[in-house]
């Protein structure tokens, strides 16, 4: 055992000799330090190791290894100038990385000895044979039932040849071939026939480790099998087997030619025997490359493969093996399973649920973010009413989660297992409103459907409708509405006959209603029905205590889409956000956001104050200006309409998206507004 000096007896020499010691492959003579109070000269004592104050004396011939952990680089090169010739000096941190190395090395020793321990317990306790031997064709594990069958002890057998204790054994073959051969017949002895599977075993480096056999004493079997069959019996018996099969077969041979196919494969594919025996593995294969000639070319199975295969390109999934006799191939079988019926149906399913899903309510109250008193008195009002049947008015400004109070309301009802019906007043034309909202019969007017349409209404009943910027209706709509709510019946365009509906109404809006009602512009009668249960939802900048959690939300939700790994806002950064006015509420907060992680560089985890874009101020009147296209060899209608889409698009950035205040600027209706959006492509995603 090799001899080692310690030179340094501080925190890191003592961490080393405690390793060293775990170890036990190396001699400490001594440690050295100049201070006597050093811990490593205290903990080497306690151990019975020789201590010193000085270590020039200890360096002779008799160290092998000096490991210099002072850290000191003058010592260092005093110890290798005084040193022996052949005396290694190793630094501290490279002996620490050693020791530790030896340290596992005996750990792992230590397990294997465990492993090998319960892997002997589950040989021994198996009714079949093992054998394993190394890359020396020495046997390294022979169980109880090995003995049994060989009739040499295990104690006899482990370290020997394998050829030595097995004549006959052909498990050395498989070192050379590393392909695995099943179910072979061997003579251990004249009086004793066993069937064999030998295994090549490689860890995940493709390092081979050895081979295993396992094999069961079958000559009591083979005798009587000899007796009682005949292998054209077996044969017609296996043919029967494969016609009868429900799963399209196809075997080849050796030379990759069909030699049969059952019925069920000639159904799948289209294709008959003489269209398939005696011609090569490709032939029935429209899209992909045969598994067959694979199979044969690789001696593996294959397994889940898709491709196409017959004249009519059917999808399938298709398993081939390898057919092997004595150890010679023979030729592969596949079994083709047929997964166009299925990917049908799933498809349809998908689709399915898409249409459902434009009929649900995607949220609920978890999703909504606010801890502030004004938000938190909000919710309390929403769970309420939403276990009542009455009409809910969401009242706040635009971008503050109307929407999404909606959405919450109908999940936490009685009706969260029925259609969530979402209609938008002022998206859609006053010609069209109303057929929407009540449907319509046949011949109702020029190009109405054959047989007629539901409406919304219809189409929500036993859920709930939201009617969002209800304030946009025009006074003929509130008319039919307020019947909704009082007689609890619709009658569509062009029809006489009342129909009833259970449906429960929440809307929304973020103009002042009362202003409109004294304008003339709001009934009187419906107002006082919708008003029953209204909910006041506040502004971003009466909740800025929630900005740092709705903000954390956000960046998620950013996350997701745009594949970033961003874990938050920086202190500044999160004040700058508090100090704002967010005249767009949420949806404007989710776009500073949005913009500040699009320019965010990738390595980038924290949204800092330089990446957030500045706070749109407004701005006077004298300051907008607007840059007058080119209209060279352009016509005066798309010129105008060009420009128009210009001050629309300029106005709508300026107000945060705001339709209400953009249509006030603007000097138009908010329906025109929304018509014009439409056309110039203007709309703006996300939820109120």
């Amino acid at each position: 055992m090799q001899k080692v000096l310690i030179v340094g007896a501080g925190k890191g020499g003592t961490a080393l000799l405690d390793l060293l010691l775990k170890t036990k492959s190396l001699n400490i003579a001594a440690v050295i330090d100049k201070n006597p109070a050093a811990p490593g000269l205290i903990f080497a004592q306690e151990n019975k190791i020789e201590t010193a104050l000085d270590w020039t004396p200890y360096i002779t011939k008799q160290i092998d290894i000096i490991i210099e952990t002072t850290g000191d680089p003058d010592v260092l090169q005093q110890v290798m100038r005084k040193k022996h010739d052949r005396t290694i000096v190793v630094p501290g941190s490279l002996a620490y990385i050693i020791s530790q190395l030896m340290n596992e090395k005996q750990q792992l020793i230590q397990m294997l000895k465990e492993q090998t321990y319960k892997h002997d317990r589950i040989f021994n306790s198996m009714n079949d044979g093992m054998i394993f031997i190394d890359i020396r064709e020495e046997i390294i594990l022979f169980n109880k039932m090995a003995e049994e069958m060989t009739g040499t002890k295990r104690h006899e057998a482990i370290g020997q040849h394998i050829k030595n204790v097995i004549p006959t054994t052909k498990l050395p073959r498989i070192l050379n071939t590393r392909e695995p051969e099943y179910n072979q017949k061997q003579f251990l002895h004249p009086n004793r026939q066993i069937v064999t599977t030998r295994i090549p075993i490689i860890d995940d480096g493709g390092t081979l480790l050895g081979a295993l056999s396992i094999f069961k004493d079958i000559t009591d079997a083979v005798e009587l099998a000899e007796e009682v069959t005949n292998l054209k019996e077996v044969r017609t018996m296996l043919e029967a087997i494969i016609q009868s099969s429900d799963e399209a077969i196809s075997v080849v041979d050796e030379n990759g030619n069909g030699m049969m196919i059952n019925r069920a494969y000639t159904k799948m594919t289209g294709l008959t025997k003489e269209q398939v025996i005696g011609k090569p593995a490709n032939t029935d294969i429209s899209e992909g490359e045969s598994m067959h000639l694979k199979v044969l070319e690789t001696r593996r199975p294959v397994r889940g493969v898709r491709m196409k295969v017959g004249p009519n390109k059917k999808e399938v999934i298709v398993n081939v093996a390898p057919i092997i006799v004595d150890g010679i191939l023979k030729g592969s079988i596949g079994v083709i399973h047929d997964v166009s019926e299925i990917q049908s149906l799933t498809n349809e399913l998908n689709r399915a649920r898409q249409i459902i899903r434009t009929l649900e309510a995607k949220y609920t109250f978890a999703d909504i973010i606010g801890s502030s008193e004004q938000m938190l008195v909000a919710l309390e009002q929403a769970k309420l009413g939403a276990k009542t049947p009455a009409t809910i008015l969401l009242r706040g400004e635009s971008g503050t989660g109307k929407e999404l109070f909606a959405h919450a309301i109908h999940n936490e009802s009685d009706r969260k297992y029925n259609k969530f019906v979402r209609v938008n007043c002022a998206a859609i034309s006053e010609s069209l409103l109303e057929s929407e909202l009540f449907g319509y019969e046949e011949g109702a007017f020029s190009g109405a459907r054959r047989g007629g349409k539901k409406g919304f209404f219809e189409e929500a009943n036993n859920g709930s409708i939201f009617l969002d910027e209800i304030g946009e209706l025009s006074l003929n709509t509130q008319a039919k509405l307020l019947r909704v709510l009082q007689e609890k019946e619709i009658v569509r365009v062009g029809g006489t006959k009342p129909i009833p509906v259970n449906v429960r109404i929440i809307a929304a809006t973020n103009v002042n209603i009362e202003k409109a009602l004294a304008d003339g512009r709001f009934r009187e009668d419906l107002y006082y029905r919708i008003n029953r249960y209204p909910i006041s939802i506040p502004p971003l900048r009466q909740r800025k205590e929630d900005i740092e959690a709705l903000s954390r939300h956000l960046i998620g939700k950013i996350n997701q889409e745009y594949g970033r790994n961003v874990k938050g806002l920086t202190k500044h950064a999160l004040k700058s956000l508090k100090a704002r006015k967010w005249p767009g509420n949420v949806r404007e907060l989710e776009n500073v956001l949005e913009r500040a992680m699009i320019f965010l560089k990738p390595q980038m985890e924290f949204i800092d104050l330089e990446h957030l874009p500045e706070a749109d101020l407004p701005k006077k009147k004298t300051e907008i200006g607007y840059a007058f296209p080119d209209i060279e060899n352009e016509k005066l209608s798309d010129a105008v309409e060009r420009f128009e889409a210009h001050v629309i698009k300029e106005m709508l950035e300026k107000y945060q998206y705001n339709r209400t205040k953009t249509a006030k600027a603007l000097g138009v209706s908010i329906r025109n507004l929304y018509y014009k959006m439409d056309k110039y492509n203007l709309a703006k995603g996300g939820m109120q």
